[in-house]
Formats: structure tokens, C-alpha cells, sequence
């Protein structure tokens, strides 16, 4: 299809990306995010080798590469810290890195000046207020009074998508996963080459940045999903480390700034039927969000821009362009989903114990193959 308009919401890592690749194909995009100030949250991601071959798909590798520290293995240690393996990660475009880790401000900065650059229209502190579905096309009113007609809407709005509730309102809500996420900056040191994930009841790992930037990402149980203070909570990560091996507790030392320490509780949630009505459908964590622990949360709506991009071109028709959307990520999405969660289950006792070096090998030979 040609000359579409599509309008965006959410300008998140999937709605740039999806912004970027369909800006790509010539259609006319619109972005609205609700945030006014388009602020960022986190410290940093990593992106894995399918990340990339997708990133380079939209083009914008070397920006990509330029932000971020690049690597080509993962190292898992035991509990104790002892070296469990390393384990290579498949360069899935040509010398370049395997995988990224970039910090989110360099991240969204790199996505925003590429999708403003390719002339999509970005509103921010802008929401859908009313939206009527059409035969050929889709009827939006704003937040701020203004209306506009679409071919196609694309819900990026995240995990908890005011776009899915529209579309979808007697879905199941995302569920607590059990588990807290933290994240904490740190001077990167010489010897954190790559990821460094360590196995146990307190995930936890270092992920480079930049030559001189890592951080710290900790995964605890957090029961009855308890909301921390800001006042304080560095101690309280600080005390969470007490038993960690000795690489990571003398990091733990250094954790004394509350303004640093990011958390956030671990929410998943899939869509285990269409992520599309009409001419309006949902990609990302608005349709498939999942828990950290495979570090494909990001990587899954990045190449959904990708697919969607695609589909949309060579299609005939929004509906053909959609299924085939969806028959290429479902089962995809639906394996990290799973997946993540069920390491999520195991660091708490809650299910079968599983292998983390064993998840990650065979979590890059999945996302090796073709989307």
C-alpha cells in the first residue's frame, strides 16, 4: 500500500522506531505522546544481536553504535561469583557487535532526532479522546480539542495502553510478577567488557554503557508488591546486596545517592488472541510485555516496527497487512514472554528451576532466525 497516513501513539522506543520505519516507506506519521516534557525513564538496555540486525534494518545503526558500548558475549556466574560460561552471541550483521548496551537518555535522543528528521509530525502531552473506527479509515479527536482521520492507528503506548483498554476493555490486566527491578550507574571498569549476569535468588548483573559508563541491574523478590520511598532507598538496595559475591558488593559501597537508585515493580502481560480491530492495532508492551530477564523487552517492539513497516508496504489491505503482522510475531513474542517469566519463577522458588546460561543460549539461537 502507498501513502498511508498512520498516527502513533506513544513515543516510547516502539512508537519512534515504528515512526522511523514507516517515515521510511513514505508514509505521512504523526506521533502523540501524552508525557509533555517527553521525559525518559531508566538508565540504560541492552539490545541484543536480533536488536540489531533490526536497527539496522531502520538505517540508523551507526547512530546506534556511536551511543552505546558494543560486545559479543554474555558472561553467567554462579551464585558465589565464580565464572559459570560465557557464552558467544551471534553477530547477526556483519562487523558490527553482537549486542549493545546504551543508556536510555542517549537511546531516546538517537530516536528522536531521526524520526523528527524524517518529518513525522511529534505532539506531545497530547491523548486520544474519542476514536471512531470507519471502513476506510479511523476518526480521532485529541485531548486538546484538535481531530484528525488516519488509515491506520497504532497503539505504542506501553504496558499499561489506554489504547489496549479502548480496543480491547475486558482484557486481563498485567500481572506482578513477584520480583522488583533496580538499576543503579557506576563507573564502568576495564574488566566489564560485556553483559555479566549472575544466577541466584537476587538476579543481578553489570551491563557497559559507554567506555566510562555501566550500571547495575538487581532483581529481588518484592511479596505484596511494596512501594519504596525516595528518601532512603539507596540504603535499602545497599542492604538487598548484603550477601552479594564480592565483585558486586563492593559496587553495592558505592550505592549512596536515593536520586540514582531506579525501581520499578515487574509487570507482565500478553494478548493471547489478536493484537488488531480494524484499522487500529497494538505492538510492543501495549500487546506482548514481558519482565527483564532476557533483555528482550525493547528488542520485541523494535523489530514489530520493523514487521509492521513491512507488511503495511506490500500488502493489499490493512486487514491482510495486519494478520500477516501477527502470524510473523506471535509466537515470538509469546517465547520471550514465557521464557522471561519463568526464569522470574524460578529465582523465587515459584516453578521449575531453569538453567539461566542454558535460557540465554537458547534465547539467542531463537531470536537468531528470521523475523
Amino acid at each position: 500500500m502507498k501513502e498511508l497516513s498512520v498516527l502513533i501513539v506513544g513515543g516510547g522506543i516502539g512508537g519512534l522506531t515504528s515512526a522511523i520505519a514507516l517515515g521510511q516507506r513514505g508514509f505521512a506519521i504523526d506521533v502523540i505522546e501524552k508525557d509533555p516534557d517527553w521525559s525518559v525513564y531508566g538508565v540504560g538496555i541492552i539490545q541484543q544481536a536480533n536488536v540489531v540486525r533490526a536497527v539496522a534494518a531502520l538505517g540508523i545503526l551507526d547512530e546506534y553504535l556511536e551511543a552505546s558500548f558494543g560486545f559479543d558475549f554474555v558472561e553467567i556466574y554462579k551464585p558465589d561469583g565464580e565464572l559459570a560460561a560465557k557464552i558467544p552471541s551471534p553477530r547477526l550483521v556483519e562487523d558490527y557487535p553482537a549486542q549493545l548496551g546504551v543508556s536510555r537518555p542517549a537511546l531516546q535522543k538517537v530516536l528522536a532526532s531521526r524520526t523528527k528528521a524524517g518529518g513525522t509530525n511529534v505532539r506531545l502531552g497530547v491523548t486520544v479522546d474519542k476514536l471512531k473506527q470507519n471502513t476506510d479509515n479511523v476518526d480521532v479527536t485529541f485531548s486538546d480539542g484538535t481531530n484528525g482521520r488516519y488509515d491506520v492507528v497504532v497503539g505504542a503506548d506501553g504496558i499499561h495502553s489506554q489504547m489496549r483498554g479502548s480496543l480491547f476493555p475486558g482484557t486481563e490486566k498485567p500481572q506482578f510478577a513477584g520480583q522488583g527491578a533496580w538499576r543503579y550507574s557506576f563507573e564502568k571498569p576495564a574488566d566489564v567488557d560485556c553483559l555479566c549476569a549472575y544466577e541466584g535468588p537476587i538476579g543481578m548483573g553489570l551491563v557497559p554503557l559507554s567506555d566510562a559508563m555501566m550500571y547495575m541491574f538487581v532483581t529481588t523478590a518484592e511479596p505484596g508488591n511494596p512501594r519504596y520511598p525516595h528518601d532512603g532507598i539507596a540504603a535499602i538496595l545497599r542492604e538487598k546486596l548484603a550477601s552479594a559475591p564480592p565483585r558486586i558488593a563492593a559496587l553495592a559501597e558505592q550505592i549512596t545517592d536515593d536520586d540514582n537508585v531506579v525501581y520499578r515493580p515487574m509487570e507482565w502481560h500478553f494478548i493471547d488472541g489478536d493484537w488488531y480491530e480494524g484499522r487500529v492495532i497494538l505492538i510492543g508492551d501495549a500487546a506482548h510485555s514481558t519482565t527483564p530477564h532476557l533483555g528482550q523487552g525493547a528488542g520485541m517492539a523494535i523489530e514489530d516496527s520493523v514487521v509492521l513497516a513491512e507488511e503495511l508496504e506490500r500488502s493489499d489491505s490493512v486487514e491482510e497487512a495486519f494478520g500477516g503482522f501477527q502470524k510473523r510475531r506471535f509466537d515470538r513474542c509469546k517465547y520471550i514472554v514465557e521464557s522471561s517469566v519463568a526464569i522470574c519463577n524460578s529465582q523465587m522458588g515459584n516453578g521449575p528451576r531453569v538453567n539461566q546460561a542454558e535460557a540465554t543460549a537458547d534465547m539467542f539461537r531463537v531470536t537468531a532466525e528470521p523475523i
